[in-house]
């Protein structure tokens, strides 16, 4: 009797390995409007800083210039409607981003979800493990834990379009996914940590709403002019309701269907994300810049960054504990599972993509002020902080990726190369019969060209009056 044929091992999986096309084009797009809103959130920045340091009284009374229909309890500073209203729009985007990557991206597969699952969970603890070790051993505060523990992506891939570094597309992806992964958990933290006292009658309404707008959805209700006054409604009753008004738009957007039917270009969720993410990339996160980063940065402030245990701690947390939890907990999955590195690529690319996450910014300038509401001196020095990890960070980053740029130019420029002129890379058309008949014709005709070439440079060598 022949023994029997052992099943064959699933094949392993390849760490940062080339996209599928349709995934490749979605993260393309996504990264495009992220770079051009990561350059106006640069702007932004500067231009606080240039503003709070150079006509600080004018902008402290913008800042907090109050408006808003108080009977609705929503007479707020400038400074609060855009900490609270307008990330209330980056958070509806990173809603749609979690559900599309949950239901047609990285995190549909439970095994390729856990590497960056792994790397974003990592990336969150070490960072909070080392702010609360500084803090415990200088007698400080251990109410800013959280505030190195996120990842700012329009702010990070600002700094990839600076430098000009043509990262390949998984990294790109890695580094896009990482940051869903950690926007997910941020949420979680600002909604358990950072809620105040409860209003239950708010947050009832907020939840009628909310059941409200997923039954429209689902009976594929159509209109604007329907979900706009639903959706700011829900935000008030949020608001109001002691929970962070920014979770009613992370609900909403995991609310929508982002899984294509048939007939289908692209879900309703893809189609709200494009024409919602430019206004959250190009008009709510730099504003919520400007009114944020104004920090006054004398020299006093900035050498307490690194006398006062709290700001040490986030600066360390952003530099040192981003980057190692990161490239630790993506080493670690390659360790114990059967993924292997992408073989184009080395553990130093890992490494620098982990120091580029250290960029904290939007969240963790957001979850500062929450963590430190009452001590308006220490949010000033808690922004400071997170001003300088990320810079920190990113100029760490950007001299990683610079030792390895004409690899990633060699990387990116094969996955675009199309020279078929099909439209499509042909890095993707490999097991297509159509491309590699297409490519024999090229080859043929160029061959033939090459043949009448040789046949008069040998006409013009026989010439009895050619050169010698």
């Amino acid at each position: 009797m022949a023994p029997p044929t052992p099943s064959p091992s699933p094949p392993d999986r390849t760490l940062l390995g080339r996209l599928p096309l349709p995934e490749r084009s979605y993260v393309a797009e996504a990264l495009r409007t992220e770079t051009v809103g990561g350059v106006l959130l640069l702007v932004a920045a500067v231009a606080a800083l240039i503003w709070a340091n150079t006509f600080g009284g004018s902008y402290d009374s913008v800042s907090r210039f109050h408006f808003g229909p108080g009977f609705l309890g929503l007479d707020l500073s400038v400074a609060h409607w855009a900490a609270d209203g307008l990330l209330a729009v980056f958070f509806f985007v990173a809603g749609v981003e979690l559900k599309r990557e949950l239901v047609a991206g990285e995190l549909r597969d439970p095994k390729a979800a856990a590497l960056p699952v792994v790397a974003a969970l990592c990336g969150m603890a070490v960072p909070a493990l080392v702010y609360t070790l500084t803090v415990v051993v200088g007698g400080g505060s251990l109410a800013g834990w959280a505030v190195p523990t996120a990842t700012d992506i329009a702010f990070a891939l600002a700094v990839l379009a600076v430098i000009g570094a043509s990262l390949p597309s998984a990294l790109r992806a890695f580094l896009l996914t990482l940051a869903v992964v950690d926007d997910l958990f941020a949420i979680l933290i600002i909604a358990v940590f950072f809620t105040s006292d409860l209003n239950f009658l708010a947050l009832g309404g907020a939840v009628v709403g909310l059941a409200a707008f997923y039954l429209l959805l689902r009976f594929e209700v159509r209109g604007w002019y329907v979900y706009v006054p639903l959706a700011l409604t829900i935000w008030g009753l949020t608001y109001n309701s002691g929970v962070h008004a920014t979770i009613a738009g992370v609900a909403m957007g995991l609310m929508l269907r982002c899984s294509r039917r048939e007939g289908e270009a692209h879900s309703p969720g893809e189609h709200i994300e494009h024409l919602v993410r430019p206004v959250s990339a190009g008009i709510a996160v730099p504003l919520f810049a400007l009114f944020a980063a104004g920090v006054t940065m004398s020299g006093e402030a900035l050498a307490g960054v690194f006398t006062r245990p709290e700001t040490l701690g986030v600066v360390l947390g952003l530099v040192l504990g981003k980057t190692f939890g990161i490239f630790g907990g993506t080493y670690l999955a390659a360790r114990f599972t059967k993924a292997e590195l992408n073989k184009d690529l080395a553990w130093a690319d890992v490494l620098a993509l982990a120091s580029l996450a250290g960029i904290g910014f939007t969240v963790s300038l957001l979850i500062g002020e929450l963590a430190f509401s009452d001590d308006a001196e220490m949010t000033n020095e808690i922004k400071a902080a997170v001003l300088i990890g990320s810079l920190v960070s990113a100029l760490l980053a950007c001299v990683l990726l610079r030792m390895r740029v004409r690899r990633y130019r060699a990387l990116f420029d094969a996955e675009e190369l199309d020279e078929d002129g099909s439209g499509v890379p042909d890095v993707y058309e490999q097991d297509d019969p159509g491309y590699h008949l297409r490519m024999a014709a090229i080859y043929e005709e160029k061959a033939a060209k090459h043949r009448r070439q040789a046949e008069e440079a040998r006409a013009a060598r026989n010439q009895p009056d050619s050169p010698a």
